[in-house]
C-alpha cells in the first residue's frame, strides 16, 4: 500500500510565503509523476503544479512565477514553494502521485489527506 503524507500549509497574510511538502511511502518502484491539486470551497478540484520523473514542470497560469515545484526521486517527495500568495490561493492542496508502479505488472494513482492553506487578505 503507498501512502501520501502532506506536510506545511497553514495561515499566512497576503504576499506571504508558505511551503508544503510531501513524502510517498510503501511499495514503490516508481513514480511517473508528482504533483499538487487544490480544492477551494464550492469550487472543482485543480491542478496547480506536477513535475515528471524527468523534471519537466506543469503549471496553472494562476500560479506561474509564483509557485515552484520540486522533486526528490530519490526520496520520492515533491514540494511546492509558493510565494506572493493572494487570497484566492485559500483552499485544500493535495499531493498526487501519477504512474506510480506498485507491483511488478501494477502502475497507480494516489492522493494524500490534503493540507489547507489560507491566505488572509
Amino acid at each position: 500500500q503507498v501512502q501520501l503524507v502532506e506536510s506545511g500549509g497553514g495561515l499566512v497574510q497576503a504576499g506571504g510565503s508558505l511551503r508544503v511538502s510531501c513524502v510517498a511511502s510503501g511499495r514503490i518502484f516508481s513514480i511517473y509523476a508528482m504533483g499538487w491539486y487544490r480544492q477551494a470551497p464550492g469550487k472543482q478540484r485543480e491542478l496547480v503544479a506536477h513535475i515528471t520523473s524527468g523534471g519537466s514542470t506543469n503549471y496553472a497560469d494562476s500560479v506561474k512565477g509564483r509557485f515552484t515545484i520540486s522533486r526528490d526521486n530519490a526520496k520520492n517527495t515533491v514540494s511546492l514553494q509558493m510565494n506572493s500568495l493572494k487570497p484566492e490561493d485559500t483552499a485544500v492542496y493535495y499531493c498526487n502521485a501519477q504512474g506510480v508502479r506498485d507491483g511488478i505488472y501494477s502502475r497507480n494513482d494516489y492522493w494524500g489527506q490534503g493540507t489547507q492553506v489560507t491566505v488572509s487578505s
